[in-house]
């Protein structure tokens, strides 16, 4: 293996991330034309090497959000979100939780796949805090449109870019949180909801759940248990859009 087929794209030193801000369109009524813009963010490296930009999808008046960490490698090539092995694990985990998928709105905390090329495989590398920085505006952009009643945040990547880095998915998985007051940062999620015809919107008082990302159930040991406990706080998050 050579030295450029084992390198990490993206590792730390070579990280350029001015940020996703200077990308994202200051007047934008829609998700498409977020996921338009966000089609050409330059914001970190990782857009040198991942195929495209892989922005959320869902409708915008979803109930219920998730958020990721990063698309993977199958996310990458087709440009959407949680299309690969943990993604359809996720599905089976939603439908069996009594989740609607029709409500659904899904995204992650970094839009682009960052990854290590061993040969011809490109191997899933965890973002640093600056990718999850850099690409935090694009997070805070959607959720302007978006107004769901929860929010589900999966694994540890995407509790750091909403919830802070002291955050502890283990310690607190499954428990419902008030949304966005729970946010590091509240203020960049507390706008007021307008809709597609420029009136404001009635806000639900929304929650926030976390849990484990899918793919750490495919690579825990127990998958069985592993899997129940994720299907475990997805029916909480089930039973709080239900009351």
């Amino acid at each position: 293996m050579t030295a450029a087929q084992g390198r990490t794209f993206g590792m730390a030193e070579q990280i350029d991330a001015p940020g996703a801000q200077q990308f994202i369109p200051p007047q934008a009524d829609t998700l498409d034309q977020l996921r338009a813009a966000a089609a050409g963010c330059q914001g970190c490296e990782l857009y040198r090497d991942a195929s495209q930009t892989v922005f959320g999808r869902g409708d915008e008046s979803a109930r219920l959000v998730f958020v990721g960490e990063q698309p993977g490698d199958m996310e990458d090539h087709k440009g959407l979100p949680f299309v690969g092995p943990a993604g359809r694990l996720l599905r089976k985990a939603v439908d069996d939780a009594g989740i609607d998928p029709g409500h659904l709105y899904l995204t992650n905390a970094v839009k682009h796949f960052r990854f290590e090329l061993r040969g011809r495989r490109r191997i899933h590398q965890t973002p640093d805090r600056v990718h999850i920085t850099a690409c935090r505006p694009w997070l805070v952009a959607e959720f302007s449109r978006l107004r769901p009643e929860l929010v589900v945040v999966l694994g540890a990547t995407a509790a750091k870019a909403l919830l802070g880095p002291s955050f502890r998915v283990t310690r607190q998985r499954g428990e419902l949180l008030p949304w966005p007051a729970s946010a590091q940062r509240p203020e960049d999620f507390a706008r007021v909801p307008v809709d597609s015809a420029g009136k404001v919107a009635d806000a639900p008082a929304a929650r926030l759940l976390a849990t484990i990302h899918p793919s750490a159930v495919l690579r825990a040991d127990d998958q069985n248990t592993a899997y129940e406990g994720l299907v475990a706080d997805l029916t909480v998050a089930a039973r709080a859009l239900a009351a």
